[in-house]
């Protein structure tokens, strides 16, 4: 009875020994970043990653007349998906997919619901109090669509006038402040996403919709009648897009920045853009025709997380 009890009490290190060696932290061929970032222990030990995507941010991350999700933003973060699947060595990684508004992408973030979320996020120094961001995928100008024959031209004709923003929007926050400092005389709307915002400048319900010139010329290439709309005013900022991931996480954020890097030198982001902005794009077909400015290839040139504002 004894030796059989010896026997037993021997074998009880050999099986924690186990437990220990499916770490992937433990294993002799993990990637060294794992030690540094809690996320990417935790998508080791699941083989899952979490993606946040937006639902109508054309062309950038929206739900195609299948209700998948597509766009230049998501073709990115799904490279960077498998970057992070081949550095962790994984046969396999499920992606989670977690849709996201203006308003909560950041709690979403925050709170583990998502890992990683790559849509038309700006950078601004801001936010980056409250999550970490990626080096820049992006920059816009905030700009308005209005009707063709609509004789608004600048911000200043907006007196008197009604305009939407998509709430929690940095467009929303520069155009309530801007309406402040100007008397106060403009009637804003908050809509709760893009395509609710345009569709209330489509049924007359306001003159103008102020957004990031691309995510406009997106809501227009879904318009019935795309010809119908155009941009208009002064940029009222420039700002840069960047992906999301939770601050004090420092091993996930090199990977993510390493990878993004990698597309945006080696051209392959540069095919990517050009496949959303240069090429017919669902649900309808249009192009939006809108080749990369300068101030674009020079952050693929130069990748930085640089927030501009």
């Amino acid at each position: 009875m004894l030796r059989r009890l010896a026997s037993l009490l021997l074998t009880l290190p050999l099986l924690a020994g186990g437990a220990v060696a499916a770490d992937p932290v433990a294993g002799k061929d993990a990637s060294p970043l794992l030690a540094q970032s809690e996320t990417l222990k935790r998508i080791a030990a699941t083989g899952t990653i979490n993606l946040g995507h937006r639902e109508s941010s054309v062309p950038f991350s929206y739900y195609d007349q299948r209700r998948q999700v597509v766009g230049y933003s998501q073709d990115l973060m799904l490279k960077v998906v498998e970057g992070i699947r081949q550095e962790l060595k994984l046969p396999a990684l499920t992606q989670r997919l977690v849709p996201v508004t203006s308003q909560n992408r950041m709690s979403l973030v925050q709170n583990g619901t998502v890992d990683l979320e790559c849509g038309s996020t700006s950078n601004t120094l801001a936010r980056q109090k409250q999550v970490a961001f990626s080096v820049s995928i992006f920059i816009v100008s905030t700009r308005m669509l209005v009707r063709r024959d609509s004789p608004l031209q600048e911000f200043a004709d907006l007196a008197g006038r009604r305009a939407v923003v998509t709430a929690g929007t940095t467009s929303e926050r520069l155009l309530r402040a801007w309406n402040e400092t100007h008397g106060g005389r403009i009637q804003l709307l908050s809509a709760r996403d893009h395509g609710e915002a345009f569709q209330s400048l489509e049924t007359g319900k306001v003159d103008a919709l102020m957004l990031d010139d691309a995510l406009l010329l997106g809501e227009r290439a879904k318009a019935s009648q795309p010809e119908d709309w155009r941009l208009t005013g002064a940029p009222m900022s420039s700002e840069v897009y960047g992906c999301m991931l939770r601050r004090e996480d420092p091993g996930f954020k090199t990977l993510v920045d390493r990878e993004l890097s990698r597309l945006m030198q080696s051209g392959e982001a540069l095919k990517i853009y050009q496949r959303w902005f240069q090429r017919p794009i669902p649900p309808k077909g249009l192009n939006l025709n809108w080749p990369p400015t300068e101030a674009l290839l020079q952050l693929y040139r130069q990748p930085s997380d640089r927030a501009l504002q």
